[in-house]
């Protein structure tokens, strides 16, 4: 269930990141309710897997979800640039993911 709640939480800490795009600068209300609402959710579940994880394999799987996901939204929805470089180091850190989840 910790490994759930990891990936949960990392889904929510990508909702958090874009979120700060769209409150700019948390001067429009319901944005940053939202990011907000997904900070504390995320940090939440952050704090129940580390119950059971390993504090650096934990953090690590939570930044690099959140990192994977806003990264890929920015391309998606902020029209951000995908170059074959930038892609291939988002695909180093999936590796590194799973990697980490197989050794742990």
């Amino acid at each position: 269930m910790a490994w759930l709640y990891l990936f949960v939480a990392g889904l929510f800490e990508v909702g958090w990141a874009i979120g700060l795009k769209y409150t700019q600068g948390f001067t429009r209300l319901v944005p940053s309710v939202l990011t907000l609402a997904s900070m504390v959710v995320s940090l939440g579940l952050l704090g129940l897997a580390l119950k059971s994880l390993p504090l650096g394999t934990a953090y690590a799987i939570w930044t690099g979800v959140g990192t994977i996901g806003t990264a890929v939204l920015g391309i998606l929805l902020l029209g951000e640039p995908a170059g074959a470089l930038r892609l291939a180091c988002i695909g180093l850190i999936v590796a590194g993911i799973v990697g980490l989840k197989l050794v742990s």
